[in-house]
């Protein structure tokens, strides 16, 4: 008994972590792209969150390098998983709302299942596509809602967003295709160096302005880099590893609700009414395209390799 209870503390735990981290995320980002240029910032995250993922790699005894004959999709995860996709996030962030970002973002299963038909004919179920229908339909009536009355620039903000979700999960399911087996520290502790550098090198483009970067956007970095980019993933980690793949994926259903009420406490603005109500079948939609994780074959969205959002 004192087991059991052991346990569902854990999940408990290991649950709040991981949607208070996912669910802060976006407001980081927006706090950070406000004084810091969005390729530089990113460069800087990865700097952050690189050399701890490298001692945990060592710790742990994991290859840094992917097998032979795989080393050139190693270069493509540091490409197309972290370097333009994390960029594309945060640019992102420059013209959408912290919460709208998320709420894109808690898409990931969806789109997951989709890219999972497209390219590797898997089997679904009707429920799992009435999901995927469902979530995609209040996902566009909400960003309908959010761009009427905007300008170009949100549209632009919403696009870069949508094209980092459909990346990762062409990447997942290139990932689970390819590389089943590989350690979750190999996956992310040299792609996260390589696209660390390289993105700060191509950051320098950008001109940054180092005497604008604000005290709250330095910190903001750090903790996009540390707490997220390494808790993150050793706390979803764990969490899979504990809890029944169903329970861990409700994760997606949590984050954005975070998100959201954290951009209404510290900022005073929120997604509206309207969008507000859209969140219950936008969010009905996940929850039936995850289900399927209730028998045991629900998808590794994070830990080979990490999401952040």
């Amino acid at each position: 008994m004192n087991t059991k209870i052991y346990r569902n503390l854990l999940i408990m735990g290991l649950f709040s972590a991981v949607a208070l981290t996912w669910g802060t995320t976006w407001m980081a980002m927006k706090i950070t792209v406000a004084t810091v240029p969005p390729v530089f910032a990113t460069g800087l995250r990865f700097l952050c969150a690189a050399p701890l993922l490298l001692l945990l790699a060592r710790y742990k005894k994991a290859p840094l390098l992917f097998p032979a004959g795989l080393r050139g999709f190693q270069l493509c995860v540091m490409l197309f998983y972290f370097a333009i996709p994390f960029t594309l996030m945060i640019y992102g962030e420059r013209y959408t709302s912290s919460s709208l970002a998320a709420i894109i973002f808690a898409t990931m299963p969806a789109a997951v299942l989709a890219a999972s038909l497209l390219f590797l004919r898997e089997r679904t179920s009707l429920q799992q596509l009435l999901g995927l229908a469902i979530s995609l339909g209040a996902l566009s009536t909400i960003l309908w809602h959010e761009t009427r009355d905007s300008g170009e620039s949100q549209l632009q903000g919403i696009v870069a967003l949508v094209a980092a979700v459909l990346i990762h999960a062409v990447m997942y399911v290139q990932c689970k295709k390819r590389c089943a087996g590989i350690s979750v520290l190999s996956y992310n502790a040299l792609p996260c160096l390589g696209a660390g550098i390289v993105l700060t090198l191509a950051g320098l483009t950008e001109a940054p302005n180092y005497q604008a970067f604000s005290p709250q956007a330095l910190l903001a970095i750090a903790y996009l880099g540390v707490v997220a980019g390494v808790g993150g993933i050793l706390a979803y980690f764990a969490l899979q590893q504990t809890a029944k793949p169903f329970q861990a994926s409700l994760v997606f259903l949590v984050f954005p609700l975070i998100a959201v009420a954290l951009e209404s406490k510290i900022n005073g603005t929120s997604i509206s009414h309207e969008s507000l109500l859209l969140m219950l079948p936008f969010l009905l939609g996940i929850l039936l395209t995850l289900y399927r994780g209730a028998r045991g074959r629900q998808p590794d969205l994070v830990a080979k390799p990490a999401l952040r959002r």
